[in-house]
């Protein structure tokens, strides 16, 4: 008895398309893989072993701790004050060269207050804000209270997100004055892009400060450094403490510190993400967008004229 072959289409298998969709498919299971090994860790033991791990001082320990970072990440250290390190510490928390940055001085303009890469902005409208597409998080949640986020309402909002081999100190946007300083211990989530397009109100999870500043002529203005995995405490000039996991919060420390602009505030001891608040009256710096690299004290937000209808010119980004 004679056999026939199957006439059914077969698929071509070099076409744009197929080639498309193998590369899909091994994107996806990157993002699979990375979110497992960031995420489904105990995950504050390990920053907490971190935390002890980078502060051993000797230095060929150092030397080769940093040997196996530069093998994961784009650590250039070219532009560090020191170039040899005790500790893994001083390595993540380096002072840069005098010169390194130019702060930005023009008048009307509010500037980086850390390298870090651009991610999601926009307003804050109904006081709901976005962590990635689909994911949305509640200002008064991240912040701590009503009363904390009600002068941001309507205002803007960015986040900037910083690497491991990042700079990681960061700065004041401009002249002001460091009023409160709120810390809420959390969890310690991995906050790329793949968990933030996963885990819901992820910043709002995670071990944070938000500090309060009012610039100059009265302007209320917000940071929030979020920790991450692997980031073992945030440190602030403003407080002589160093907030960490084992603080219980929300911890409420009322501040009185005049900062001036590109003054240093403070450092993570990891890559992490500051996200940045200010009121209505303020639009994106020309250019900024998201996934652009940008550097401490370049422009970050601009103030606008108020229109004669009594609103504002110009749009975010």
């Amino acid at each position: 008895m004679k056999t026939t072959e199957s006439t059914a289409p077969t698929r071509p298998r070099n076409t744009p398309a197929a080639r498309w969709s193998a590369l899909r498919d091994r994107l996806l299971l990157q993002e699979d893989l990375n979110f497992l090994l960031t995420n489904r860790v105990p995950r504050i033991a390990l920053t907490r072993a971190m935390g002890w791990f980078s502060r051993l001082r000797h230095p060929l320990l150092a030397r080769a701790s940093i040997a196996v970072w530069r093998l994961f990440t784009d650590l250039d250290l070219s532009d560090a004050k020191q170039q040899r390190f005790a500790s893994l510490h001083d390595c993540f928390t380096r002072e840069l060269k005098p010169g390194a940055r130019i702060v930005d001085p023009r008048p009307g303009l509010l500037v980086s207050p850390c390298d870090a890469i651009v991610g999601v902005g926009g307003a804050v409208g109904e006081g709901t804000l976005l962590q990635a597409k689909g994911m949305p998080y509640r200002i008064e949640d991240l912040l701590g209270s009503q009363d904390a986020a009600a002068p941001f309402m309507g205002g803007q909002y960015l986040t900037l997100r910083l690497t491991s081999s990042m700079y990681h100190r960061f700065h004041a946007p401009d002249d002001a004055t460091i009023e409160h300083v709120t810390y809420l211990s959390g969890d310690t989530w991995n906050v790329n892009p793949i968990a933030l397009a996963r885990v819901q109100r992820l910043f709002c999870r995670n071990e944070r400060a938000a500090i309060r500043l009012r610039l100059a002529d009265g302007t209320p203005l917000a940071l929030v450094p979020v920790a991450a995995i692997l980031v073992a405490s945030i440190r602030l000039h403003a407080l002589d403490v160093r907030l960490h996991l084992r603080w219980r919060g929300p911890n409420e420390m009322p501040c009185n510190l005049r900062v001036r602009r590109g003054e240093e505030l403070g450092w993570f001891e990891h890559g992490s993400t500051i996200i940045v608040f200010v009121p209505p009256g303020f639009v994106p710096a020309e250019g900024l967008a998201p996934g652009q690299r940008i550097r401490m004290g370049q422009a970050l937000l601009r103030r606008v004229a108020p229109t004669s209808s009594g609103g504002h010119e110009g749009s975010a980004t």
